[in-house]
């Protein structure tokens, strides 16, 4: 995670706060506060409309159907129930990870997904100095019932949409880890389309994956440069060109199949922050953002991105822009504090 300054996002109003004792509205989103502790709720028009606190720097959020979100931050993963805006259970790490911090080096839980049927949560936690660790979360339990050594910093976990494997994307060790869902056996595939020569200082290392549907092959921008395509079950690695010339982070997939990135900004020469929407086909457009960003989420009628303003490195801002992706006209509004993951409540 590295990249450019942007500037401070505009003064904008907020949303009036969402009333004690009303469910929230569908469509609202959900962002993971990682300069502060808590989650803030954002009315996709109007701006935030509400927080919960969940522990110390949360990173990466998961939310089901029934409404609960799962949350990873410094302290463990935040259980939150988003219809009535509580937190319901913090559930604690099994692996020792240091005092809870902040920024993006800091231990604890960085990238979550929910498996397909709800019953697991997977989170990748960063052990500071060492190998990351997948923690396997019981969602009835509401505990850690498993741990599977994976690559340095899992920044993301993805899981195939059968629910079979989970993937976390090793940022520091170039790699993507095979779990198996069943019986936890797991497999490295380096994925290191620029090779590995700098090690931990290199900026050409993997952030964010996608599933890609139909063949189940994952996605892994790179620089704006070159889209790995790898093949979890042969390990075979292919590579394919893309076009807005930027530091890439996240990544999303509409339903009808198109790959949302963001982009950051140029590590040395090149293009700004922007957000790439490629086709199935390979075709992309590239829109221009105002300054960096790090995550993305569609809205639920596939009209609209969502970019949080987090940002893992200096320029972050505290909000996000809505990008029409037919046209890429943006609003910016604000979200809580140097937002990272995101989600659109159902």
């Amino acid at each position: 995670a590295e990249g450019g300054a942007g500037r401070a996002a505009a003064p904008a109003p907020s949303g009036s706060p969402l009333p004690a004792g009303l469910p929230t509205p569908e469509g609202t989103l959900l962002v993971a506060d990682s300069g502060a502790d808590t989650v803030t709720f954002v009315d996709p028009r109007r701006g935030p409309v509400g927080s919960v606190a969940v522990g110390t720097a949360p990173y990466g959020l998961a939310v089901g159907p029934d409404g609960l979100a799962w949350v990873a931050t410094a302290e463990g993963v935040a259980v939150v129930d988003t219809r009535a805006r509580t937190r319901v259970a913090r559930i604690p790490y099994r692996t020792g990870t240091g005092p809870a911090g902040t920024g993006e080096y800091r231990g604890g839980g960085m990238g979550i997904a929910l498996a397909p049927d709800g019953s697991r949560v997977y989170v990748g936690v960063n052990v500071p100095g060492g190998r990351g660790v997948l923690e396997v979360v019981d969602t009835a339990a509401r505990a850690v019932t498993a741990t599977v050594p994976v690559g340095r910093r899992p920044f993301d976990v993805d899981v195939a949409r059968d629910g079979g494997e989970v993937y976390v994307t090793g940022h520091d060790s170039f790699d993507v880890t095979v779990v198996a869902a069943d019986t936890l056996a797991a497999r490295r595939i380096e994925v290191a389309p620029y090779g590995t020569a700098g090690g931990l200082a290199s900026w050409l290392k993997p952030h964010y994956a996608v599933v890609r549907p139909g063949d189940g092959r994952l996605l892994l921008p790179f620089e704006g440069e070159r889209l790995a395509v790898v093949d979890p079950r042969s390990g075979a690695v292919a590579v394919e060109p893309m076009t807005a010339g930027t530091h890439q982070h996240g990544t999303a997939l509409t339903a009808d199949g198109r790959l949302l990135v963001v982009g950051t900004g140029a590590v040395e020469e090149g293009a700004g922050p922007s957000l790439t929407v490629r086709s199935p086909g390979g075709e992309e457009r590239v829109y221009p953002l105002d300054g960096p960003h790090e995550d993305v989420a569609v809205s639920r009628d596939g009209r609209t991105a969502y970019v949080t303003g987090g940002y893992t490195r200096d320029g972050y801002w505290n909000g996000l822009t809505a990008v029409d992706l037919a046209d890429g006209t943006t609003r910016r509004l604000p979200a809580g504090t140097r937002p990272l993951g995101i989600a659109v409540l159902p």
